[in-house]
């Protein structure tokens, strides 16, 4: 069994509960637990209602990561029983039901990403099936007669809507008190997740009380601003990094964000000291330094991470070789195609996109280009050897079939 750390230096608390933190409730607690040496359960879930992390996620995986290798517990929950149900999760926008096979296939691939970042031999893996399958009728009642409407309808996004007079179905109210069950049930002492999950972890707290367990304490962390610099980041809004993406992807796309974001991006997401950081921040103010440079540095840390340093290396490599002295990428994928090929067909056999109605997308906002031309439509004349570019980053070559 691994040795519980519970003697801290002043720096290494403010690295562990400040660093990449917004607000923990109660903090002075979490500080009591960690020095009484016990191991804490960390409670984070998530509902596999899609396939993919990104890096917003991974703010909050580094906490984990840093409590387990003090000598903490992660209960992963996956939210196989509420995914089926669906979930506005802030978004005024009712997630819709999943089948239990999607729910399945989404979460193995989440967690094949997720265990990219947190260590996979320290922790639980739990599905809420586990208690939820077996609820009767009688469950539901017993755990609604605990909350009032009122209560519910302190939730910001739940209060909105009232107000404006749009629907809220109940099977939306019930999903905070499901989450608090989860806490119950596997008794939580810390729970993570993004600052946006703060009124799900208090109503976690309150039920908590309610049966006699100690309240879990609040970890929360920032929401990462996306690569547009203004949303946070979300797959739906097409602005995010994904953890699973191609070194060359994520390299790209680090290197295309604002100069305004750099700090906060080595802040939440890399190990870079907090003394760097502030050299950094001054010499970006006083114009010191090129913001290029320290892009550069901050895509090859983050490649590291996700992959190998190798990998960091290459694809810093690729990006000098091609963006910078705008030289062909060498490793361009070939792909087979008959004349007369719709574009479409090209680029999903390619799977460089996943369908047909994302090319027209990428055409329509001029993402996609031959040999340095704009696309205009889907019917074009290939030659043998063109260059098709998909995006900033990703390139194939056309063989013409024989």
């Amino acid at each position: 069994m691994d040795a519980i750390k519970k003697t801290f230096s002043d720096k290494e608390l403010k690295h562990l509960l400040k660093r990449g933190v917004s607000e923990i409730i109660v903090e002075q607690e979490l500080v009591q637990l960690l020095r009484a040496g016990r191991k804490l359960r960390l409670k984070e879930g998530f509902d596999p209602s899609t396939t993919d992390i990104h890096l917003g996620h991974m703010v909050g995986l580094r906490k984990l990561r840093q409590f387990q290798d003090i000598g903490h517990q992660v209960v992963l929950i996956v939210g196989d029983w509420t995914a089926q149900i669906g979930d506005p999760s802030g978004a005024s926008i009712t997630r819709p039901m999943l089948t239990a096979e999607q729910v399945k296939a989404n979460a193995e691939t989440y967690m094949r990403q997720f265990f990219k970042v947190v260590d996979r031999s320290k922790t639980e893996v739990r599905w809420q099936s586990e208690w939820f399958g077996k609820f009767s009728l009688t469950d539901i009642i017993r755990l609604t007669s605990k909350f009032t409407v009122a209560q519910m309808l302190q939730r910001e996004d739940f209060n909105n809507r009232f107000a404006a007079n749009k629907p809220i179905a109940v099977t939306e109210l019930l999903y905070p008190m499901l989450q608090a069950y989860d806490s119950v049930e596997v008794q939580s002492d810390v729970e993570f997740g993004g600052q946006d999950q703060k009124f799900n972890f208090l109503v976690g707290r309150e039920l908590q009380t309610t049966v006699g367990q100690k309240p879990q304490q609040c970890f929360m962390t920032p929401l990462l601003v996306g690569t547009d610099g203004v949303h946070k980041m979300s797959k739906s809004l097409g602005n995010y990094i994904g953890i699973d993406e191609p070194p060359n992807e994520i390299y790209g796309k680090v290197m295309s964000l604002a100069d305004n974001m750099i700090i906060q991006y080595f802040d939440l997401l890399t190990d870079v000291q907090e003394e760097e950081l502030a050299e950094f921040s001054r010499e970006l103010a006083g114009g010191k330094i090129n913001p290029m440079n320290l892009k550069k540095r901050l895509a090859c840390e983050l490649v590291a991470q996700l992959h190998s340093q190798s990998a960091a290396t290459q694809a810093d490599e690729h990006f000098t070789r091609v963006f910078q002295k705008k030289e062909l990428p060498d490793e361009a994928q070939e792909v087979c195609v008959n004349t007369g090929e719709d574009l479409r067909d090209t680029l999903v056999k390619a799977g460089v996109v996943k369908s047909k109605s994302e090319v027209n997308r990428l055409i329509q906002q001029g993402a996609v280009s031959i040999d340095g031309t704009k696309v205009e439509s889907a019917t074009v004349d290939y030659k043998n050897g063109n260059i098709i570019k998909i995006g900033k980053h990703r390139f194939i070559k056309v063989v013409i079939a024989k």
